[in-house]
């Protein structure tokens, strides 16, 4: 049986902020906290996670092109670079990865600006305003379309 699948979640800009950034919207947990729950949800899907997050869209993008052959598959929540990085977008379609985008507010109910994403129509998955627990789905769903993609 291969080994567990490889998954790189990257989180973009000011997602460091969280537990500080407006808990209405993102609640109170700190992007350690968010880590930390989404490796175990990792681990009970037998998946192997490691994590980026930065601020500057320039590592966003070459850490995106670098997971060529280094990942099987992508959770991505790239903040407000979601509604506007055509560069990420091309970086994403470039690496060819399946990949779930999410957001941890529900971005479709909120200001028209953040209603548009120029990377969802490149992922398996967009899901949005389900919080923590939106990590463990987009792990759900990329883990059945690893597996299906294996079959």
């Amino acid at each position: 049986m291969p080994g567990a699948y490889r998954i790189e979640v990257m989180h973009g800009v000011n997602l460091n902020m969280l537990g500080r950034r407006d808990p209405e919207h993102y609640g109170t947990l700190t992007l350690m906290q968010l880590e930390q729950h989404i490796s175990e949800f990792a681990a009970e899907l037998d998946l192997e996670v490691r994590f980026l997050q930065t601020n500057a869209e320039s590592e966003f993008i070459e850490h995106l092109q670098g997971l060529i052959g280094m990942a099987d598959g992508l959770v991505l929540n790239p903040g407000a670079w979601s509604h506007y990085s055509w560069a990420i977008r091309d970086a994403l379609e470039i690496a060819a990865l399946p990949a779930v985008e999410v957001h941890l507010s529900d971005v479709k109910a909120r200001e028209e600006w953040r209603r548009v994403s120029v990377v969802e129509e490149l992922c398996v998955a967009s899901i949005c305003g389900k919080g923590v627990e939106g990590y463990k789905e987009a792990l759900q769903v990329l883990h059945a379309e690893l597996e299906k993609a294996r079959a």
